[in-house]
């Protein structure tokens, strides 16, 4: 991230609700299968906007955020390949939709997933974004 600049940020929000139960540790009820109405916080930031005054095409973003929350909806995190060999925490789901909403626009240079499990308790993976980075 860049110090010292202005910086815009563009946020979507979705919500679903999915099931999951943690394993490796004794955590209460998390360790059998429970809903949780996940919140999806997506933020792209960047120091600059583009000819026509945005940071990145937001329709594309609720498009791809639509996608992903239809994927994931009243499914059991567990049993999806995305989550072999992982907890399925807040924290590896945050991290697991970030992958799939890196974007390539030249003058967005970061992305924030934050995941709320409810209204208390949520997680964030933050990621740098650069030119290598393509859609």
């Amino acid at each position: 991230m860049t110090s010292g600049k202005p910086r815009y940020s563009v946020t979507v929000r979705r919500e679903l609700i999915a099931q999951h139960f943690l394993v490796g540790g004794d955590w209460g009820r998390e360790n059998t299968l429970n809903s949780h109405r996940y919140r999806i916080e997506v933020r792209y930031d960047g120091t600059s906007l583009d000819g026509h005054g945005f940071l990145l095409d937001i329709d594309e973003i609720h498009r791809k955020l639509d996608g992903l929350v239809e994927r994931y909806r009243d499914r059991t995190l567990n049993e999806l390949p995305e989550f072999a060999g992982l907890n399925p925490s807040v924290e590896n789901f945050s991290r697991i939709l970030s992958d799939q909403l890196v974007v390539g626009a030249p003058n967005v240079d970061a992305l924030q997933v934050t995941v709320w499990e409810d209204a208390d308790a949520s997680a964030a993976y933050r990621r740098p974004l650069g030119d290598e980075v393509t859609d």
